[in-house]
């Protein structure tokens, strides 16, 4: 055949078998999902982290078919189409807590990021752990053409489980085994006993034990820190703090922060996350004045008694009492010794005073406080009492005895000259 014909007979079919433009079918090429963690999959105990998650879609197309009379397909069998994923602990310590979320639609070839709030134990142990991601699709297994206009699709739900490596790294981890105090009373100062247990998978190297205030918490440390070395996982440490509780602090426990810097085993320097204790303290060391109110006379001279009792729960050493003596009272003897006071225990305390001679008849309150020694020999000073005086009249004036004793002095002359001119 003559060449030409060839060719005229090829333009032919072209104009009048091809379409202005082809359609496509494609016959295969499923969806193919992988998952991988986003940033960082290693996390430290305690730790509660926003875990991202990116989901790939692998899915190529293989095959298609180019020709006219197809009717255009909506989805490609490569898609995986209303994608959910869930994600679930496995066998690791980790506590999900989000819910299952919702990805959409996720075509051959591209990805689609999804995030999880997990969190790590503060006793996780440390290791390699597999979080499985549990995804439910559907893709396009099949599409129909029925004539030239219509067409049928076939979807195909599957649900995949995905990997997704981690690993929490060994950390130091303490814990407060006991908490005691000794001579830890309200507005004294005394020793705070702990003992830490390293509870982690890591040792810690130039281990330092701290404690600091928490907030506005009555207990305030005078040693706030405590080296102890060598810190192996497992092992328990005690230590021995001096904290002051401030005056206000009623009988209870009290927050107090703690928490060890040490070394790692990459060599750096690393601070625990802070523990919050609680500290027992006793009531406060006071006193009350049990004695009943004196009675004195205007314009006398008297020494009055006045008992005090020991009302607090601790130990009151070298305690001394003293008055504040005030108009119409003076006082040349306004301090007594007390000695030691033991809780509950009572002592009676004299103290010389004067009344005016002008003295209002009524009952006085005249002020008196005890400073004393805490166990540590800290010098402290009570809350102010009242000692209760009552003044009454009657009482003879000194110029009265004056005039008494002169005429006494008279009248003893007077007998006498008269005996002795007798004689």
């Amino acid at each position: 055949m003559d060449m030409r014909y060839i060719v005229i007979l090829t333009v032919l079919i072209s104009l009048f078998c091809a379409p202005v433009m082809a359609e496509v079918k494609y016959l295969t090429g499923d969806p193919d999902l992988s998952a991988s963690v986003v940033g960082r999959n290693e996390f430290s105990p305690g730790e509660e982290v926003f875990l991202g998650i990116n989901i790939e879609n692998r899915g190529l197309i293989e095959m298609k078919f180019v020709r006219s009379g197809i009717v255009e397909r909506d989805d490609l069998p490569s898609t995986a189409k209303l994608v959910k994923a869930a994600l679930s602990p496995g066998d690791s310590p980790l506590v999900i807590k989000s819910d299952p979320q919702a990805v959409g639609d996720i075509p051959g070839g591209e990805t689609a990021s999804v995030a999880f709030t997990v969190k790590i134990p503060a006793d996780a142990v440390a290791g390699n752990y597999t979080l499985p991601l549990k995804v439910t699709y559907l893709y396009l297994k099949n599409a129909e053409q029925y004539g030239q206009d219509a067409i049928s699709y076939t979807y195909r739900e599957m649900d995949e489980t995905l990997d997704l490596p981690i690993r929490i790294r060994p950390e130091a981890m303490f814990e407060t085994l006991s908490i005691s105090g000794e001579h830890l009373n309200a507005g004294t100062e005394g020793y705070l006993i702990l003992e830490v247990r390293n509870s982690g998978s890591e040792d810690a190297r130039d281990a330092v034990l701290m404690i600091a205030r928490n907030e506005n918490s009555p207990v305030i440390p005078t040693d706030s820190s405590l080296f102890i070395g060598e810190f192996p996982a497992g092992s328990s440490r005690e230590s021995r703090f001096k904290v002051a509780i401030s005056r206000d602090a009623g009988e209870g426990s009290y927050p107090l922060d703690v928490s060890c810097r040490y070394t790692n085993l990459e060599g750096d320097t690393v601070t625990s996350d802070v523990l919050t204790i609680g500290v027992p303290v006793g009531g406060k060391i006071q006193f009350s004045v049990v004695s009943p109110p004196s009675q004195v006379h205007a314009g006398q001279k008297v020494v009055i008694e006045v008992e005090y009792q020991n009302t607090g729960s601790a130990l009151a050493r070298q305690a001394q009492a003293r008055i504040s003596a005030v108009d119409p009272f003076t006082s040349n003897d306004d301090s007594a010794y007390l000695g030691d006071l033991a809780p509950g225990e009572k002592t009676v305390a004299r103290y010389e005073v004067k009344v005016d001679e002008g003295a209002t008849a009524k009952e006085y309150g005249l002020d008196s406080e005890i400073r004393y020694r805490d166990a540590l020999d800290n010098s402290a000073i009570s809350d102010t009492m009242k000692v209760q005086v009552r003044v009454t009249e009657g009482g003879i004036s000194t110029l009265l005895v004056a005039g008494i004793l002169v005429l006494v002095a008279c009248a003893a002359g007077a007998g006498y000259y008269i005996l002795k001119k007798r004689k």
